[in-house]
């Protein structure tokens, strides 16, 4: 019988013949930790009394999701994750470097490697065939010492991609049309495996958005094979020897399959206040959003800010509308800036904020007030998510925040474009 990504990985790394059921102890390969969770992680490193990091993996600390800090109490958590990553060695990405799980896709994430991080959207690195999820911050404390953690296999869905994108669709496009039809709770600890002759016309960027959002399915990870297409992106990072493939097998068994034509999608909308409450951006025409955020892991890469400047370019925000862009790493900033992105943003009235989660999680460069709706190309739409429990928060793609972010309304982007 032939295995799906995911057991194949765990066999890998634990030694086992593993099948969806399964538990097994597989030894990991990078884990990390960011300034919201990490502190946590390092105080319990150290009441478990680990001297020192595993010397068979990876780690790294990442201070992205309050950089700069906003407060006296989180520039001391900065202080304690600072101090630890010196003391172990442990690499350190600092203020401004970017989101850690766009840096984790540059630098280090490879093709069937088992990536653990004390954050959910660590599901992020799936998009080049890696098995990673995200864990609480005493278990990567545990992981940080050992190396090694337990893992039950998951049982895996099967998403077959077929054709290509309509102008003015995008990846965002088709995680929002597939989380709200089998729900935000309908693949609770499974594998999202996607394949199809579709997967041709995704990019690594793409790819990344749709695993980004495995976790709000539900999903324990969602994997892509790593193909020709991945190889060029770790060329392109100057990490072409980290390449090897990795796909399931033709007769792996999968719990269900899902099927989609992405020339049949159209632009989405996640309405307030979960994933799955999805429909068409054209059914919420002339929604009125006093905010519009691009960026986060979700849609902070190259691509998503390049669309957001073709669409502006020569135009203006709507005077009532406030446009926050956040590259989600500073190699994506400077690449932006350079091609002239970053310069059409400002002069439309954009305000863009240094490499990190920013806006995202409510904590500062963009906190909501009462009453106010944001348009986001973020992963969450929550209640307080943004900082206020009495906003609204909408999840799009880039094309469509940037075409809201013109009119001040919701708005289809095929009206622009």
């Amino acid at each position: 019988m032939g295995k799906t990504i995911a057991e194949k990985i765990l066999s890998a790394k634990s030694g086992a013949d593993a099948h969806a059921g399964d538990i097994v102890v597989a030894k990991v390969d990078l884990a990390f930790v960011q300034d919201t969770t990490g502190p946590l992680t390092v105080r319990q490193f150290r009441a478990a009394r680990f001297k020192k990091l595993a010397d068979s993996m990876k780690a790294a600390v990442f201070l992205d999701h309050s950089a700069p800090s906003q407060s006296r109490e989180m520039s001391n958590d900065h202080t304690l994750l600072r101090e630890f990553a010196r003391e172990t060695g442990a690499m350190l990405s600092d203020v401004g470097d970017g989101v850690c799980h766009q840096i984790v896709a540059e630098s280090l994430a490879k093709p069937g490697d088992l990536i653990v991080g004390s954050d959910s959207h660590t599901v992020t690195a799936g998009a080049l065939g890696a098995f990673a999820c995200g864990m609480g911050s005493s278990d990567v404390a545990v992981v940080f010492g050992l190396g090694r953690t337990w893992f039950r296999v998951p049982e895996s869905f099967h998403i077959v991609v077929s054709g290509k994108f309509n102008t003015g669709v995008m990846a965002k496009d088709l995680v929002l049309a597939l989380i709200g039809q089998i729900g935000a709770d309908g693949a609770t600890y499974k594998s999202l495996e996607f394949s199809g002759s579709g997967l041709s016309n995704l990019t690594v960027s793409d790819r990344l958005t749709i695993a980004n959002m495995a976790v709000e399915a539900g999903a324990k990870v969602g994997l892509f094979p790593a193909d020709e297409l991945t190889q060029r992106y770790l060329v392109e990072q100057g990490r072409g020897r980290d390449y090897h493939p990795v796909a399931a097998d033709s007769d792996a068994v999968y719990e269900r399959t899902v099927k989609i034509d992405l020339g049949k999608l159209e632009p989405m909308v996640s309405r307030p206040h979960t994933v799955d409450n999805t429909v068409l951006a054209k059914t919420l025409a002339g929604t009125k959003i006093e905010q519009v955020l691009i960026g986060t892991c979700t849609n902070g890469r190259l691509d998503d800010i390049k669309i957001a400047a073709q669409m502006l370019k020569g135009k203006k925000r709507h005077p009532n509308t406030r446009l926050v862009v956040t590259p989600a790493s500073r190699q994506i900033l400077l690449a932006a800036t350079r091609a002239g992105y970053i310069e059409t943003l400002i002069e439309a009235g954009a305000a863009i904020m240094p490499p990190g989660c920013g806006a995202c999680l409510g904590l500062h460069q963009g906190v909501i007030g009462d009453g106010e709706a944001c348009l986001s190309t973020a992963n969450r739409n929550f209640k307080g998510r943004m900082g206020s429990p009495e906003g609204f928060v909408y999840l799009s793609s880039p094309a469509t925040a940037a075409a809201s972010a013109i009119r001040g309304v919701i708005t289809d982007p095929r009206e622009l474009l």
